[in-house]
């Protein structure tokens, strides 16, 4: 087997696994949710060992940066940015022109415009899929960790109820409710997790135009 063959299936497994995850979570319910957090107990019990369960928000901060800097490197990686700049410009200038072309009535233009824009509608598709088979490699590791948090917070709900303190709420239980079922614990890991992403991703040079 060649070394391109070689990847290929390994790029085919881990697509599958990650969608099998994604998949799993929503379609099997609460059991297969709370497999798939005791699996990665084992790395993550000595970390809330270490760091003490009274700073569970430490430990959450930390899932965040591993999830942000392993999100940050696949896309990275896994996305032609330079496509994605290239055609979000076109889109623009499209736009911009389509605008005036509507305004203006210019048959001819608007023709030939729609005749582009289906063209751009193939670049669009292959943005898409370069989004989304990033997406897939992610959940391998975010999902788990999403999960084994979960079920250790709800654990804490019975036992051990842990408080946070927040800029303009005060003290708050991590289990308490921001929004809906939003709770304040996701709340704290998706803003560390988003300004983590920023940093890295601005000294990696990621993103659009």
């Amino acid at each position: 087997m060649t070394a391109s063959n070689i990847k290929k299936t390994i790029d085919q497994f881990l697509l599958a696994l990650g969608l099998s995850l994604m998949l799993g979570i929503i379609v099997l319910g609460q059991e297969f949710r709370t497999a798939v957090g005791k699996s990665i107990g084992i790395f993550m019990d000595p970390v809330i060992t270490i760091v003490g369960h009274q700073n569970f928000h430490i430990v959450l901060f930390i899932m965040a940066a591993i999830t942000a800097i392993y999100s940050s490197l696949i896309q990275k990686y896994t996305i032609d940015w330079n496509l994605m700049r290239d055609t979000q410009e076109r889109m623009k200038s499209f736009q911009k022109e389509f605008r005036e072309a509507q305004l203006s009535q210019n048959t001819y233009l608007l023709k030939k415009l729609e005749e582009q824009r289906t063209e751009m509608m193939g670049d669009q598709m292959e943005m898409t899929k370069q989004q989304f088979k990033p997406m897939a490699y992610i959940s391998i590791i975010s999902l788990p960790l999403f999960m084994w948090a979960y079920n250790y917070i709800a654990d804490l709900t019975v036992h051990d109820p842990l408080t946070l303190v927040f800029p303009f709420w005060g003290e708050q239980l991590l289990t308490g409710s921001v929004m809906g079922p939003f709770q304040y614990w996701i709340f704290w890991y998706f803003i560390t997790s988003l300004a983590i992403s920023q940093l890295i991703r601005k000294a990696l040079d990621i993103g659009g135009v």
